[in-house]
């Protein structure tokens, strides 16, 4: 048995991205060069025998998949594992965060101008993003970054395939410095509402990080798809936060120091004489 054989069994028992060092283990006469050499025979192999698969590098590994020309005919089968789809909140909040991490909860959502700790837990859930440290601000709010399951969930080798910083609309390539006023630490559970962005930051967001994501993930392999936005109940609910209806008290403010101040109610109109 020759070393391409065994790392094409290895590749196809595998369900996820696997590196040189990782197939190599497999033998003890095999070695990363080996594996190497072994990879592109059967790269080259695949594209010119013209298979329904082939080998692709991605998230900093190495994968058997289906070519995209035949995900129509594998959609028919209900059996086949498909990539779940993120709704348009969701992808514009992991776009910012793959952009600009790591950052906090509090950057997120003033960038988006709406809270964000549902569609930040979701993201969580779904193995997309992480905690990656904590900041150093008041509280030491937790910091964010993407996964290795992301770089494979997109198609992408690693975040150097991200569109260029160039390319970016501004609220992603230039970092917004924060002051204390805006907040260090993490909210309470309960609050969902964030600090609220400037109407520009957060037509930028909405406008362009999404199709930034979506055309970058077609390119890569053609399952950008997942920018097709499909309501979540979960998350349409982190997405709306609470906002008051008219004459109904607001949330509480915090002032400069952190403190919370309810807001003083409307003073009650004298009485007829």
């Amino acid at each position: 048995m020759n070393a391409h054989q065994i790392v094409e069994a290895v590749l196809f028992a595998s369900d996820a991205p696997l590196t040189a060092d990782e197939i190599a283990r497999a033998d003890e006469m095999l070695d990363e060069d080996q594996v190497e050499d072994a990879l592109q025979f059967l790269r080259a192999e695949y594209d010119d025998a013209g298979r329904s698969f082939e080998l692709v590098e991605v998230a900093e590994g190495y994968q058997i998949l289906t070519r995209p020309e035949y995900a129509p005919y594998l959609e028919r089968f209900d059996n086949v594992p498909r990539p779940s789809r993120l709704s348009g909140p969701a992808l514009e909040t992991l776009a910012i965060i793959a952009y600009r991490q790591p950052i906090g909860r509090v950057e997120v959502e003033y960038i988006r101008g709406v809270g964000a700790s549902g569609v930040i837990r979701s993201l969580q859930d779904r193995r997309l993003i992480e905690v990656v440290g904590r900041a150093e601000g008041l509280g030491r709010p937790l910091l964010y970054g993407t996964t290795s399951f992301f770089l494979e969930h997109f198609g992408f080798r690693s975040l150097e395939d991200l569109p260029r910083p160039d390319e970016l609309p501004v609220v992603l390539r230039d970092r917004i410095p924060l002051g204390p006023e805006d907040g260090e630490g993490e909210a309470p559970q309960g609050e969902e509402e964030g600090p609220q962005a400037e109407p520009e930051a957060g037509e930028a967001a909405g406008e362009g990080v999404v199709a930034m994501v979506a055309e970058a993930s077609a390119e890569a392999g053609g399952v950008g798809q997942e920018a097709r936005a499909e309501s979540e109940e979960a998350e349409a609910a982190a997405e709306a936060g609470a906002v008051p209806g008219p004459g109904e008290p607001g949330p509480p403010e915090a002032g400069e120091e952190g403190e919370v101040h309810a807001r003083p109610e409307a003073a009650e109109p004298p009485a007829a004489g």
